[in-house]
């Protein structure tokens, strides 16, 4: 088996621990893979994770309604890569960078989880 080459930083971001452990390796991930990213990031929770190493992330904006003179709340979503390395679960917010296409509707990769903390119902439904 040859040694992977693990990137120690992209666009300033630390790479996780898991990035170092033979098993995560990826060829679409930045850390362990050869997956170029854009200084273009986006941050959003993730709400959906498929077994497939992707996830959907979803952001809020505010809107000004000048006819009403206020604002509204707009989502968007978007499709990302999850690496093996990282490994986002549902309720974490998270940093997605912008990169080649991988595949029809994935151009960005989870680079940074910024909360550890999972926002999940059944962790609100136990608190209650």
């Amino acid at each position: 088996m040859k040694k992977q080459n693990v990137r120690k930083m992209v666009l300033g971001v630390e790479a996780p621990k898991k990035a170092f452990a033979s098993e995560n390796h990826d060829e679409n991930c930045p850390f362990t893979g050869n997956l170029a990213v854009k200084n273009e990031l986006i941050r959003g929770i993730v709400v959906k994770k498929d077994i497939s190493k992707s996830a959907t992330i979803e952001w809020t904006r505010s809107i000004y309604v000048p006819k009403y003179e206020r604002y509204e709340l707009r989502k968007s979503r978007m499709r990302v890569h999850n690496p093996p390395c990282i490994d986002a679960q549902i309720g974490q917010e998270v940093v997605a960078a912008r990169t080649r296409p991988i595949s029809k509707t994935k151009h960005h990769v989870i680079i940074q989880i910024i909360n550890k903390e999972e926002n999940t119902k059944e962790n609100e439904s136990n608190k209650k």
